[in-house]
């Protein structure tokens, strides 16, 4: 199977909450929790992040957040991974690092020490509730091996897929697609995000598709409900 490491983003909407022990300086941290939580709790009692948002005062290129975050793993020993990251809740928005292989939320505070001596500035305003819904943008990387014209499957993550939509699809059109999409499939419990890779000078709309022990033949029902 052909590999590829593509650069894009990936949008999806979640219930966030502020990580509330952070005290360097209070600054702003957002928890989002695994969609899939319910179904791993059940196998562990190791409670850490998932995903984090280091919320700054300003937004920052990606650039910076990925040579930052390479310093700090190269001098720490560390397995960080920064990327460039919105979040919009309400009519407020929010830039910060989006930060995943933080073992434990006790090590919060010392990442953010980290950040902010690579020349970050933390954001300390908390107007967030609990369990907000909340629209993200992440940049990242996707390293993915090809497995038919229209279906990807991600390299690092087994239970990971995205397909390819055959024509581009605004916010709104996704969710009430996704909506219908999850109303009328045989099998639950799998969570989806609308994503964009950039390749040659092209940009594709695919879609996420993330569940335990996924399959490809679920992963193509999906792609033929969206793609009808």
């Amino acid at each position: 199977m052909t590999k590829h490491n593509f650069i894009g983003k990936v949008t999806l909407e979640e219930k966030v909450n502020v990580v509330k022990s952070t005290s360097h300086p209070k600054a702003l941290v957002i928890d989002i929790p695994s969609p899939l939580a319910s179904y791993y709790t059940r196998f562990t009692n190791v409670h850490k992040p998932n995903s984090l948002v280091l919320v700054t005062k300003k937004a920052n290129s990606f650039e910076s957040i990925l040579r930052s975050t390479k310093n700090i793993n190269s001098r720490y020993d560390l397995n960080l991974e920064g990327a460039k990251c919105e979040v919009k809740i309400g009519n407020r928005q929010y830039n910060g690092i989006r930060l995943k292989g933080v073992s434990r939320y006790t090590h919060i505070n010392d990442v953010l020490s980290k950040y902010s001596d690579e020349g970050f500035d933390f954001n300390t305003n908390k107007k967030i509730k609990n369990d907000e819904l909340a629209l993200i943008r992440v940049n990242k990387f996707f390293d993915v091996e090809e497995i038919s014209d229209t279906i990807l499957k991600s390299v690092n993550n087994e239970n990971e897929y995205y397909f390819k939509l055959n024509k581009p699809i605004n916010w709104n059109e996704f969710k009430e697609k996704t909506k219908s999409v999850k109303h009328n499939i045989s099998t639950t419990g799998f969570d989806i995000a609308k994503a964009i890779l950039y390749n040659k000078g092209e940009i594709s709309d695919i879609v996420r598709v993330v569940r335990p022990s996924l399959s490809l033949d679920l992963v193509k029902e999906i792609e033929a409900k969206y793609n009808n």
